[in-house]
């Protein structure tokens, strides 16, 4: 078993039904549930909710947790694909087009704006403390669909297999749609860098660590 150290009294006790294990349970991972939840759903009360949700499926759902991995990394799952549901949701908002922040080509196959200098991976990003709320605010501007896959995988750092499975999609349809969110962020990027008073002072930043960042396939 892959378990965190005393995972193993605390998985008996969550399959004895111990009320206490439980709340250790709750206590060493609410927090971080509920950050991931909040990134998905962006409403700290749906979050809330949420979280309450994944933690009344996971005790159901113990029994069935084999050991083969971290208790907080089947968790993760959980509190994800709660998520997900809530945002499958017939009352979410219609799906807004992509296409105007995508790069744009003249009739010579040539890019007709001035394209982004930088590839860095969104979660490289978001370590940097002079852009993380940048790229936050970025992210939360595009399309829900790609919104969420680049949470999931470049956020989240679920692989795209499981990504698929869980947005309910094929994972060349998750490469293509992450290509698409990551060139939809550079161009949110380039304009609050081109807004930003300060746009001069980080554009190096997000240069060198360009070369530094890993880009996940």
């Amino acid at each position: 078993m892959n378990l965190e150290p005393d995972g193993a009294v605390l998985l008996d006790g969550l399959r004895r039904g111990d009320d206490h294990a439980f709340a250790t349970l709750v206590r060493q991972h609410a927090g971080r549930m509920l950050a991931t939840a909040r990134r998905l759903l962006r409403d700290g009360d749906e979050a809330e909710d949420a979280v309450q949700e994944a933690f009344v499926s996971a005790a159901r759902a113990i029994g069935g947790f084999a050991g083969d991995s971290k208790l907080s990394t089947w968790l993760h799952r959980v509190v994800v694909n709660t998520a997900l549901m809530r945002l499958r949701s017939p009352r979410r908002r219609r799906e807004e087009p992509i296409d105007d922040l995508l790069p744009r080509f003249d009739a010579d196959g040539y890019h007709a704006e001035a394209v982004v200098g930088w590839e860095t991976p969104s979660d490289v990003l978001l370590e940097q403390r002079q852009t993380r709320e940048m790229v936050r605010r970025c992210i939360d501007q595009l399309p829900e669909q790609y919104r969420t896959v680049i949470l999931l995988r470049d956020i989240e750092e679920m692989d795209t297999e499981e990504t698929a499975r869980s947005i309910g999609s094929t994972p060349n349809a998750v490469k293509i749609r992450l290509h698409r969110a990551r060139q939809a962020l550079r161009t949110l990027l380039a304009r609050e860098l081109g807004h930003s008073e300060h746009g001069r002072d980080d554009a190096p930043a997000l240069a060198v660590s360009a070369d530094q960042g890993r880009r996940r396939a």
